[in-house]
């Protein structure tokens, strides 16, 4: 096309922020202020695997496409799991690493990743995506949670579409919190009263902070609670605590931290990232265990909010069956895949086909377990 170019950078951070952030709209977790700090922070970049490979399609010097994008030599923090292709590849003497990943690191959110001013444009993305892979003889390239537009795209395209699910929890217009409650289930909702019921027993306060109130030494307790998470786990946080710091002064109107206290002590908070319309439940953590503390903060907590903010959605992360007994309903989500080798394509679609057919089971299954009452029960 006349005056287009396409060009793949090293960096989010010297990117032209009001460029990139006008093609993105609104979306907090692919702005430059978040992006660009998931990378001065020292979270992606030299050393951790995930190098910023961002690719920008440009028509004469205006931002038309934008792509955000990494170089991966290794598969954690992406929600999508492909460590048995990756042995696969090992098995037979072949490299599955480095590999190009367009994604927001450690963030399975579904939103845009083909971000272009017209399909013409996103098609053009993708050509040049699986020629990147061809011509630096990479494995493959993957696009995790992609948005309607962007899968449609790919689709389009031919690639290899893998399927997975979520649980999303949605703001029917409720008043209340109470009036959430109705709809579901009575044995439901006498399990969520039950179990707020056992948190307040203990003492428990909980004090949702926007962004802007939020202090240094709260987000230094809450930088506690993330990173016990994962000594808990026996492993190490992917997020440096400059990368928080820096968000809280960037961002900080798209920040949520809630913070529960018993006499006036901190003992464990929950990070959410969000804009007018969806709320992102991120990151969580405790000093001190408190039954039913979880599902307080990351959930009731949350809920509240959306209720008295009019936020339509609140997506709850990746994985939890536990999420469906509290409001939360399955929604599909997607990857697509490009795998350079003819005979591991082959081997992974087949692989990939039959896990569809899982998936759609789980997913009906799930449905069939809605935790909503029937229309003929009493409120």
């Amino acid at each position: 096309m006349q005056n287009v170019s396409i060009e793949i950078q090293d960096s989010y951070s010297a990117l032209d922020a009001g460029q990139w952030n006008a093609m993105v709209g609104d979306m907090p977790l692919l702005s430059h202020a978040f992006l660009s700090a998931l990378e001065t922070s020292g979270s992606v970049g030299k050393g951790t695997g995930w190098q910023p490979y961002p690719m920008l399609v440009y028509a004469g010097e205006q931002l038309v496409g934008a792509m955000p994008l990494y170089l991966k030599t290794h598969s954690y923090g992406e929600y999508v799991f492909d460590w048995a292709w990756a042995d696969a590849y090992q098995r037979n003497g072949m490299n599955y690493y480095p590999k190009l990943l367009s994604a927001i690191p450690f963030t399975p959110i579904t939103s845009q990743r083909l971000i272009a001013v017209n399909p013409q444009m996103q098609a053009l993305m993708i050509e040049a995506l699986a020629e990147t892979m061809y011509k630096h003889n990479l494995s493959s390239a993957h696009i995790n949670f992609p948005d309607a537009s962007s899968e449609a795209a790919l689709k389009q395209a031919g690639w290899m579409q893998r399927f997975g699910v979520q649980f999303r929890w949605q703001n029917e217009g409720f008043n209340s919190f109470d009036e959430f409650l109705a709809t579901l289930s009575h044995d439901k909702r006498k399990k969520i009263r039950q179990e707020r019921k056992k948190v307040a027993l203990t003492g428990v306060v909980c004090k949702a902070i926007k962004g802007v109130d939020i202090t240094q030494e709260q987000w230094n307790f809450f930088y506690q609670c993330y990173a016990n998470t994962y000594h808990e786990h026996h492993s190490m946080p992917y997020l440096t605590p400059a990368f928080f710091k820096q968000i809280g002064k960037t961002m900080p109107e798209n920040i949520l931290l809630i913070l529960a206290y018993i006499d006036d002590m901190p003992v464990a908070s929950a990070l959410n990232i969000y804009h007018q319309k969806t709320l992102y439940g991120r990151y969580w953590g405790a000093l001190q265990y408190v039954p039913s503390l979880h599902f307080e903060l990351c959930y009731y907590q949350a809920q509240e909010f959306c209720i008295a903010e009019k936020i339509q959605y609140f997506e709850g992360g990746a994985q939890g069956e536990h999420k469906l007994a509290r409001g939360f309903k399955p929604r599909s989500t997607c990857s697509f895949h490009k795998i350079a080798h003819p005979d591991f394509e082959q081997v992974i679609a087949d692989f990939v086909a039959k896990e569809a057919q899982g998936i759609a089971a789980y997913t009906n299954e799930l449905e069939e377990r809605a935790p909503f009452k029937k229309t003929s029960e009493d409120a």
